[in-house]
């Protein structure tokens, strides 16, 4: 089933949620390893070529993945929910939704400031929509690092709280995002 039914999530939705995590497990993996490298060193262009390049592909999988989620809804919370963990559940969603589309838009404008495109792996280049004036790409720089780790947070509770209805209340709510 490809749509989101009332009680289990369809087969693009999981394919859209385990591609973005994944993609940002890799770009948080790869960002704290390009913050250590020297700006001489022989992967430091590769590195930004790479986290630029799959930073766009996330966002773009995050723009897919919210149409979708207006097009099929995503099946209603488990009954067995307590009021504060419906509210927890629905506000870490729009959270990190608004993080996947913001932390790469940031990223994008923080490549783009100079009025260059970014290029995708050599294949293309999306590009520059404006050159950036230094204070609002100071500002986009504040907002990627920021969030970066707000989602690493947020993203951490999200998958704390799959593995607690998982293994301490055993009601399916995991098995419903798992192929």
């Amino acid at each position: 089933m490809l749509a989101n039914g009332p009680d289990r999530y369809g087969l693009v939705s999981k394919l859209l949620h385990w591609l973005i995590a994944a993609g940002i497990v890799g770009l948080v993996i790869l960002g704290w390893w390009m913050v250590g490298l020297s700006y001489y060193d022989a992967w430091y262009n590769r590195g930004l070529a790479l986290h630029r390049a799959f930073g766009l592909i996330v966002l773009a999988l995050a723009i897919l993945f919210v149409g979708w989620r207006l097009l099929s809804p995503p099946p209603r919370l488990q009954q067995t929910l307590k009021p504060w963990e419906r509210a927890a559940a629905n506000t870490v969603h729009v959270v990190l939704l608004a993080a996947m589309v913001a932390i790469p838009t940031s990223g994008y404008f923080i490549s783009t400031s100079a009025g260059a495109g970014v290029p995708i792996f050599g294949l293309f280049e999306v590009p520059a929509l404006t050159a950036v004036p230094d204070r609002l790409r100071d500002l986009a720089i504040a907002v990627h690092y920021y969030l970066a780790y707000g989602v690493i947070a947020v993203a951490a509770m999200h998958a704390g709280a799959a593995l607690k209805h998982q293994f301490i209340d055993r009601d399916g709510t995991l098995k419903r995002m798992l192929w």
